[in-house]
């Protein structure tokens, strides 16, 4: 019998050398559940900004993993007792946090599934992982979602200051070529503490809490809300919602199996059974680019314009507003399309369109990013730092956009 060697090390362009800390990660890894994240996009559309942006959520699953591990071996040398099985949890729930995503990210949860998010689809994969591993993802399952009572182990998977956080920031600078989002996300991970069982960051951390808390802002304009990728994302939900609509009127479209599954029927949280997730696992970012090679030539107006665009990177024109769009802007756009093209209101209003978006960088509400000073005291960032920015980060500041065609479709 061949015996695998199941500790095996990746090569990362971030970190360097990443170790699987053992064999139960490694089988994970190697599932197709987790094998899939290689075929989905980290940042969906922003390649068509970036064009480095090609990075996936397998890439960012290992490096949040890494980082964890690094965690674990700071907190335990200062004094934070972290036992094997709690260690291996957050380990598997880490890994497993973004095992939900479907194909480019975000664009299916606005689509073709109804109001199922990510997390969701995350947390049924990781319970039908559990029953394939004779039940050993149970204590990551109560980790992920938030229910263990040792508060700073969930606040490391989905905190202010998560390992999520720590490498797709780092990642994402690095990919797209933004230096502005380039933190250090070791020298953050070195100051972190526990204290009354909560995360908190020693005193002399404080500049970097600082550098992060910017980067996130700077990110998010420049690149995760940057409005050609908005606009992109934008017309690749309409491409969905309007292959789902036509398969609903009894249009046949060339799809796979996985993707002509979701066009045809109505998928909710409530019928997200097994057999539904197994053909969500055989959806990935290849499914939709193949599917709208093959729609750019399809009768239908609205259909096969919309795939051109994208296909071709011929995309909407996009402006941002600080005030919200005016109804009547929008009902002039839409009104000229209709009559250039003699298309109905309905058609024209997938080619014009408003929406908003915002960004906060810190939120006081949840979970604050607390400072543990030398005397004990624990303060709060923003009366902590003398950096007048912070208070300004924690307001959340709203665009709007209004996208419309160019000249010609």
């Amino acid at each position: 019998m061949i015996v695998q060697n199941k500790l095996k090390i990746f090569n990362d362009p971030i970190y360097g050398f990443i170790t699987i800390p053992n064999s139960l990660i490694f089988d994970l890894i190697e599932h197709k559940y987790f094998q899939r994240l290689r075929r989905i996009s980290q940042m969906g559309m922003s390649y068509l900004v970036y064009p480095g942006a090609h990075h996936t959520r397998f890439h960012h699953a290992l490096g949040c993993m890494h980082l964890m591990q690094k965690t674990v071996n700071v907190l335990r040398f200062k004094g934070v007792s972290i036992s094997e099985d709690e260690e291996q949890a957050l380990y598997i729930a880490i890994l497993l946090h973004d095992i939900g995503h479907g194909p480019f990210s975000h664009a299916m949860e606005h689509s073709i599934v109804n109001g199922v998010s990510h997390e969701q689809i995350s947390l049924l994969f990781m319970e039908q992982l559990n029953k394939e591993f004779n039940l050993s993802l149970t204590l990551a399952i109560q980790i992920f979602k938030g229910d263990y009572p040792r508060k700073f182990l969930c606040e490391l998977i989905s905190g202010q200051l998560d390992m999520d956080r720590a490498d797709y920031l780092k990642r994402d600078s690095f990919y797209t070529g933004v230096a502005e989002g380039n933190i250090n996300s070791q020298r953050l991970i070195a100051m972190l503490n526990v204290v009354d069982n909560g995360l908190v960051v020693e005193e002399k951390g404080i500049y970097s809490i600082e550098k992060f808390l910017m980067a996130r802002r700077l990110m998010y304009w420049q690149v995760y809300l940057h409005k050609t990728s908005v606009a992109a994302e934008q017309l690749l939900i309409r491409v969905l919602k309007r292959a789902k609509e036509l398969s609903g009127q009894g249009v046949v479209l060339q799809a796979s199996k996985a993707l002509q599954f979701f066009l045809t029927h109505e998928i909710n949280l409530k019928n997200f059974n097994s057999e539904t997730l197994n053909t969500f696992a055989k959806l990935d970012d290849y499914d939709i680019v193949s599917a709208m090679k093959e729609w750019q030539y399809h009768e239908d107006f609205v259909l096969r314009n919309l795939c051109e665009m994208l296909i071709n990177r011929d995309l909407l024109k996009v402006k941002l507003k600080n005030k919200e769009i005016k109804p009547e802007k929008l009902q002039d756009h839409i009104l000229k399309l209709k009559d250039k093209y003699d298309i109905t209101e309905k058609e024209a209003s997938y080619f014009v369109f408003t929406g908003e978006i915002s960004n906060q960088a810190y939120q006081t509400k949840n979970q604050q990013i607390n400072i543990l000073y030398k005397n004990g005291k624990v303060q709060d960032i923003i009366k902590a730092t003398d950096q007048l920015n912070l208070k300004a980060l924690s307001k959340t500041v709203t665009k709007y956009y209004i996208c419309y065609p160019k000249e010609k479709l």
